[in-house]
């Protein structure tokens, strides 16, 4: 096997145009060492142009004396230490004189860079932050316990943060680069990742990652962390196994993939499910899943497949239940037919404030997917297809609550009637910021689905919860 060139974002001529053609590299290890400490103060000092050439010089002289083509056959561990033994013996020859801690932080940037995604790689090994935001090369902030805050963390320059995208991007296939220069992708973890480069980005390129945690989140942790109450929970876990259609609404970062993954737990495993999403990420359970992903067009702009040619698709694909990772467009009136043609279950998010909104936005989205029929008519569509709305919402102190359980009851007139099963009231905040609230039920004795509930078992538990949840000493701090 023929060794790697030198990696471009390392190579000492940045604007040559060899140096713009991405290297195959080995890929990220599964398992990422140790988390760092990683300052969350706005940086002091970024690394000098003395250690970049510094650190050009010694990888260059790695790739002659070793074949990094062959680390990719050992574990992320042993591939670490050969690069370390390497570059040490590297830095005795040549006689570089540096600190103990410059040469460690040498030691490590070399690995991460041959080995995963460069300055990225401390936070990635984060298990407590939930977004990593880049605003070109000198700018990295993340958000973590629902605070942004700015790190230390920086890159050489854009070229190698532009370096690093490419390869987040063509791991799955796609490409950003000047004629594309918005990408959607994902890690191998299932990290949601978007990338816009430069002309759009107009300060260096832009890289979003939403990180998820390794260890999948449960209705039980909610409840810990007191996103629900335990007789909400309980609401819930009945309304997956009854197999009811269930829309999750909510913002941006309050929350919806993270529910609709732990909705899914619920399902029985004997059902074929089939997933349409833009990145792959959620993590379903089941041993009868089937996970489609949408693709862009390829340079000549053909080939595209959107979220809605794979809904369509899927139909054909004997599915049981159908999960949409985000109803954003004219697949929204795909999914409803297929929520009332016997898929039972079904489950998509959406971008909405409220559940009476999240139904609003859904008759919008196939409005403006060039579908003509009458308002009432997507609206009988719409009742006839959405048994539930849950919402997720994002607190001002960064909390992340579950808001509603609404479940649509029918039609008066020409207006969808819905009715609140399951509310969170603020009561007030406490003295460091932190909002004070309660969950509670609204006393809804029957609701709609309760035969539904009948019918799969789950009648005498539906009653137990609501009767429990009517309680109004609960106070989630």
């Amino acid at each position: 096997m023929a060794p790697l060139p030198v990696e471009p974002d390392l190579a000492p001529s940045m604007g040559a145009p060899e140096a713009s053609a991405e290297p195959t590299m080995p890929p990220p290890p599964a398992a990422r060492p140790e988390p760092e400490t990683v300052s969350e103060e706005p940086p002091k000092r970024r690394k000098t142009e003395d250690y970049y050439a510094t650190k050009a010089q010694i990888f260059n002289a790695l790739v002659e004396a070793i074949d990094l083509s062959q680390l990719s056959r050992l574990g992320p561990e042993d591939a670490r230490d050969e690069i370390r033994d390497v570059v040490n013996d590297i830095i005795a020859l040549k006689n570089v004189v540096m600190s103990i801690s410059e040469q460690e932080d040498l030691l490590e940037d070399i690995c991460n860079d041959v080995l995963g995604y460069g300055p990225l790689e401390p936070l990635l090994a984060r298990d407590d932050i939930a977004d990593i935001m880049v605003n070109g090369a000198e700018t990295v902030y993340i958000e973590t316990q629902g605070k942004v805050k700015q790190t230390a963390v920086s890159f050489r320059d854009n070229a190698q943060l532009m370096n690093i995208c490419q390869r987040i991007v063509s791991q799955v296939g796609r490409r950003v680069d000047d004629s594309s220069p918005i990408c959607d992708a994902r890690l191998p973890d299932g990290s949601r990742v978007n990338v816009i480069a430069p002309p759009l980005a107009i300060d260096g390129p832009a890289l979003t990652i939403r990180k998820f945690k390794r260890d999948k989140l449960t209705l039980d942790q909610l409840v810990k962390f007191g996103s629900i109450t335990p007789e909400g929970a309980a609401i819930l876990q009945i309304i997956g196994r009854s197999r009811c259609n269930v829309l999750i609404s909510g913002g941006t970062g309050s929350g919806k993939t993270t529910l609709l993954n732990c909705l899914t737990a619920y399902i029985e495993n004997t059902e074929r499910i089939i997933t349409c999403e833009d990145s792959a990420e959620l993590q379903l359970q089941q041993p009868h899943v089937v996970r489609l992903e949408t693709r862009p067009p390829n340079l000549e702009g053909e080939g595209e497949i959107t979220m809605r040619d794979l809904v369509k698709n899927c139909l054909r694909m004997r599915p049981e239940r159908i999960i949409v990772g985000e109803v954003r467009g004219p697949e929204a009136f795909d999914l409803l037919q297929a929520m009332n043609t016997g898929h039972d279950g079904s489950m998509g998010t959406l971008h909405a404030n409220s559940p009476r909104e999240g139904l609003s936005r859904l008759e919008s989205m196939i409005t403006m997917g060039g579908f003509s029929l009458p308002s009432r008519t997507l609206r009988e569509m719409i009742v006839a297809s959405i048994d539930v709305v849950v919402q997720a919402a994002r607190l001002r102190d960064g909390s992340r609550r579950i808001t509603h359980i609404t479940e649509v009851v029918g039609m008066e007139g020409d207006v969808i009637i819905t009715q609140d099963i399951f509310l969170y009231d603020m009561v007030g905040e406490d003295a460091n910021g932190n909002i004070i609230g309660r969950h509670r039920s609204t006393g809804i004795g029957r609701p709609k689905f309760w035969d539904r509930a009948r019918y799969f078992g789950e009648e005498a538990r539906l009653a137990q919860a609501l009767d429990a949840s009517e309680m109004p000493e609960y106070v989630s701090e």
